[in-house]
């Protein structure tokens, strides 16, 4: 049984992809939206805390020590996000080979 619930043979589908190749497409897809899905979360929370902790007094216009803050604050918050993702994925690709030698 495949993972799409078929036979696991290599008989190509209706669009010319095995089963293993469309899966793999499946699972690029998935990765691309996540990313997607992840940088997006990135800029909310880039926004909202760093316009919380720079902005005091909401104008229409920045102030040199506004625009400073929120330089440095963006900095911080992507070095922060990076360190933790790459911990994250180094985690993940140690424990994945764990799971596949206990099967």
């Amino acid at each position: 049984m495949s993972f799409f619930g078929g036979s696991s043979s290599s008989s190509a589908d209706a669009s010319g992809l095995s089963p293993e190749q469309r899966k793999q497409q499946i699972m690029q897809q998935v990765r691309a939206e996540l990313a997607l899905a992840n940088a997006q979360e990135l800029i909310n929370k880039i926004g909202d805390n760093c316009f919380t902790k720079c902005i005091t007094k909401p104008s229409t216009k920045l102030d040199s020590s506004e625009e400073t803050c929120l330089a440095k604050c963006m900095d911080r918050y992507m070095d922060a996000w990076n360190i933790v993702s790459r911990a994250y994925v180094t985690r993940i690709q140690r424990e994945v080979p764990n799971e596949m030698t206990g099967l």
